[in-house]
């Protein structure tokens, strides 16, 4: 899920996805909106979900390497990029939802999905709610419970306004993909309310019976023991090397990197991913 302030200068930073053969761009009519998404490569479908206040470009050139072994259908979410808005709120079950409508739509039974802050809360949305499209799930820079966020970020919530953001650069760059030019402000009311909407998805996430790779940052918005309690969730955590094989849940902590610099490495997050949704497992001495 999306942490406000902090995507600002990644969102100046990254550059355009880039790709040998152009994605074919396209729309579908998802719950009142006309939303947009990308497909490249081949192979087996990888849906792959943005941040807040992102859109397909600014996830950078992980979409092209994760292209180069999967069909990768990039999706923009409600009010973002080139989806429209609509009258309706930014809630995770919402975004969840428009995600299955879209899968739907485009004819994909289940696909494995990757997904970054506000769209890994979206992917993990799915996969409690309709698991049945979900085969594996990339969660990068999420939480589950909003006691899982740093001290510093759940002060600083209570603080946001539209005015803050207007002033940001993502806030002019909106307007140069935006179906509505005009309708920043509007899409910030519904993110600021998204961080006050209640989130305790502990039981829902205990009860997932589908393999999830959770990717964080040492330095990331949600804590380091709240990433640990999510692998927990998952059956992860057990002492290997012992005759038992490992659970299929994992987790991968990238060092030295805050909340926007986790996507900004994507040669890091391709050698955390491709081997998890490939279900490789490295071999120890006993094996």
């Amino acid at each position: 899920m999306f942490r406000a302030v902090l995507v600002a200068a990644m969102l100046a930073a990254t550059g355009p996805a880039l790709a040998e053969d152009t994605p074919a761009g396209g729309r579908v009519e998802v719950n009142g909106m006309q939303m947009y998404y990308e497909v490249s490569g081949s192979g087996d479908p990888l849906i792959v979900l943005h941040g807040a206040y992102m859109n397909i470009p600014s996830m950078g050139r992980i979409i092209p390497m994760l292209a180069e072994s999967h069909q990768v259908y990039a999706l923009e979410f409600q009010g973002h990029g080139r989806t429209t808005d609509i009258d309706r709120p930014i809630t995770y079950p919402n975004l969840a939802g428009d995600v299955a409508a879209c899968m739907e739509t485009v004819g994909i039974d289940k696909a494995d999905v990757f997904g970054y802050s506000m769209g890994a809360a979206a992917g993990l949305r799915l996969a409690i709610d309709a698991p049945e499209k979900v085969g594996r799930l990339v969660a990068a820079s999420a939480a589950y419970d909003f006691e899982g966020w740093q001290p510093a970020f759940k002060e600083f919530i209570p603080q946001m306004n539209v005015e803050m953001f207007l002033e940001m650069p993502f806030a002019a760059e909106y307007r140069e993909l935006a179906a509505d030019p005009d309708g920043f402000p509007a899409l910030v009311e519904k993110l600021i309310a998204l961080e006050h909407e209640p989130m305790a998805w502990g039981e829902e996430m205990k009860a997932l019976d589908i393999p999830v790779l959770i990717i964080t940052g040492d330095a990331d918005v949600a804590t380091l023991e709240h990433s640990v309690s999510m692998f927990r969730l998952l059956g992860g955590g057990m002492m290997g090397d012992m005759g038992q094989p490992l659970p299929e849940s994992r987790l991968a902590v990238m060092p030295a990197t805050s909340h926007t610099a986790v996507i900004n490495q994507p040669g890091l997050l391709h050698a955390f991913i491709e081997p998890f949704l490939q279900g490789e497992t490295p071999k120890g001495f006993f094996e």
